[in-house]
């Protein structure tokens, strides 16, 4: 994301939840030392659910950290460019990446891991059973650079870049493409179980949820309704999803969204929370606010949701601020999470349910700076 762009491209940049900039140079995967910074507890106590926070990126965008099966590491993309040399506690040096490459993070030690292939974007990186193996999108056989950002317009618009699934153990090994459909392929998280992959692809004219085995056989479409669906993760005991939607319903919207479709480009300003069951049936809304609600993830327990929103800043002029939200899974309950900073997303609980990892521009140095956070959850 450019650093030119006024605070509200950048929020609802991130707001699409894939990342719309992404991978450069950089060919071999090595690791750096890295440490850490605790930001104690009681520096907000209005942020009552988060203990002992820890910044474990610092300088430019890092975004979409996601626990492995055993808790110990981080899948997460970033424009740091740590194959280089660049410890997360030192200020970028230069340009960084044009856009986003794909990291694993040892949380105790630090260490990072670059895990892509250094060219073209990435975005969405998930771990298989074992935590050997990961998942992620690319569009590094679309082309090795940077796909083009799209024209600016009244509203933000997110490109629909080539991306493909692709499967790769942490050492390089057993490279593996799992999607091969023209367009968009990417947003790909697994069931507890290790088992399905849920992700969200254009193969069949619409943006849809669909689900596949983890060798990419037995693809199954769960969606079908006009608009995007994306962003999906299953419910602890994985009999569930949660996902973010945006269905146009009357005439000229829709008309609208599918003309930008053809253009290989969304407008994703407004968005619900949404969960079904894993076989697509049984959808039902979660929230109804108008905002752009999005990055959901559930809670421990299985009947509430963890998101990020912009519902606190609806009818504000000027920066919008996006906050972490509790919710129940009927509706009801609704308790904000964060107050810290203006930007607070991509929230996941730990395997255990004893910590939460998200991204935010609290402590930022520069405008549009993101990173990686994690915090002991306060029930």
């Amino acid at each position: 994301m450019g650093r030119g762009r006024s605070w509200r491209r950048v929020a609802l940049g991130m707001v699409a939840a894939l990342c719309l900039s992404v991978g450069c140079t950089a060919n071999e995967a090595r690791k750096e030392s890295t440490r850490a910074v605790t930001h104690p507890s009681v520096s907000n106590p209005t942020e009552r659910h988060l203990g002992q926070i820890r910044q474990l990126t610092f300088g430019r965008q890092n975004a979409e950290a996601y626990f492995s099966f055993d808790g110990r590491k981080l899948i997460f993309q970033s424009t740091n460019d740590w194959t280089k040399g660049l410890a997360v506690t030192t200020k970028p040096a230069g340009a960084g990446l044009g856009c986003y490459q794909m990291y694993v993070m040892d949380i105790e030690t630090g260490h990072v891991q670059m895990v892509s292939t250094g060219k073209g974007a990435t975005t969405c990186g998930y771990f298989y059973p074992g935590d050997r193996r990961v998942i992620y999108a690319s569009t590094h056989d679309a082309g090795p650079d940077c796909p083009p950002k799209p024209k600016r317009g009244a509203t933000y618009r997110w490109a629909l870049d080539d991306y493909d699934l692709y499967a790769v153990d942490l050492d390089g090994g057993h490279f593996e493409r799992l999607t091969a459909t023209p367009g968009y392929d990417a947003e790909a998280t697994l069931s507890p179980d290790g088992t399905t992959i849920v992700w969200t692809s254009v193969r069949d004219g619409d943006l849809d949820l669909y689900t596949m085995k983890l060798d990419g056989t037995g693809v199954r479409r769960l969606t079908d309704e006009v608009g995007y669906d994306g962003g999906a993760f299953f419910s602890p005991d994985g009999t569930r999803i949660v996902y973010r939607a945006s269905h146009p319903t009357k005439p000229e919207e829709v008309a609208r969204y599918r003309g930008l479709l053809a253009q290989g480009l969304v407008e994703p300003n407004q968005l619900e929370i949404f969960v079904m069951n894993a076989d697509g049936s049984g959808k039902r809304q979660v929230t109804t606010n108008g905002a752009s609600n999005f990055a959901p993830f559930f809670h421990p327990d299985g009947r509430r949701i963890i998101f990020s929103s912009n519902v606190g800043s609806q009818g504000n002029k000027g920066r919008p601020s996006f906050h972490l939200y509790l919710i129940n899974d009927d509706g009801t309950g609704l308790e904000q999470i964060t107050t810290e900073g203006h930007f607070n997303s991509f929230p996941m609980f730990s395997p255990d349910g004893k910590r939460l990892v998200w991204v935010s521009d609290r402590h930022a140095t520069e405008p549009g700076e993101f990173n990686v956070f994690l915090a002991e959850w306060i029930p």
